[in-house]
């Protein structure tokens, strides 16, 4: 079985990401590039990390028209990629437009949608028009995408037992706001430590700047692989 660890290689230039890369081992971890890297650099990195063995996340959180984000998901599993997402709140039409332009199979990407950010809470989503709390809308968002043939979602830690309770068993949740015990909060409000995010159902974990900004990212990951293996008591 692969890690579930995605360690988030949040940079703003390839050469800083694929340095990273570089002091990874591609057989204990998954990568995820973002918005900004893949803003700045293009491809170029994505076609690397996949060259040099690395199952790669594209987080571009993909929403708009169906057309335009079928198109753009099409290009994204050119690049070899592992995983992508779209925006649950783009809608079921969206959501299955996707879904039928990379089609099924163990040799397409694995298609997620995102469903509330970690960075917003209850007060956030009501000053949008969203009368719920984070994890009714988690759930609800989650349901719509499941139905559109989403292999799963992005959630944060405190959705996790709902999603469990209201999605298939094969649901892939994947969490962000990951942060090892004494671990720097950032810029996410609703957090969790590893073995508790696991625990609680997530299926992948997206880790960034515990690793990343570790004097030693691969004893830092060793660390999130042990306690992964301790049971919570």
């Amino acid at each position: 079985m692969r890690s579930p660890i995605i360690v988030a290689l949040d940079y703003a230039m390839a050469e800083q990401a694929l340095a990273m890369a570089g002091r990874l081992d591609p057989a204990r971890c998954r990568v995820k590039v973002g918005k900004e890297l893949f803003t700045r650099a293009g491809p170029a990195p994505v076609r690397a990390l996949v060259s040099d063995g690395f199952d790669v996340f594209l987080d571009l959180k993909f929403h708009d028209i169906p057309n335009t984000v079928a198109g753009a998901l099409c290009a994204a599993a050119d690049l070899g990629v592992w995983m992508v997402n779209v925006h649950a709140g783009g809608g079921s039409a969206m959501m299955e437009a996707a879904r039928e332009a990379l089609g099924e199979g163990d040799q397409v990407p694995r298609l997620i949608a995102v469903t509330v950010l970690t960075s917003l809470d209850e007060e956030d989503l009501a000053c949008v028009g969203v009368h719920a709390t984070p994890s009714q809308q988690a759930v609800r968002l989650a349901c719509l995408a499941e139905d559109a043939g989403m292999d799963g979602v992005v959630c944060a830690p405190s959705d996790l037992v709902s999603l469990r309770d209201a999605t298939g068993g094969e649901f892939l949740k994947v969490t962000p706001g990951v942060r090892p015990a004494g671990s720097d909060r950032g810029d996410q409000k609703r957090v969790a430590t590893p073995a508790s995010a696991m625990a609680d159902g997530a299926t992948h974990l997206v880790i960034g700047r515990p690793i990343t900004r570790a004097a030693d990212p691969m004893e830092a990951l060793a660390e999130i692989e042990a306690e992964l293996s301790t049971p919570l008591l």
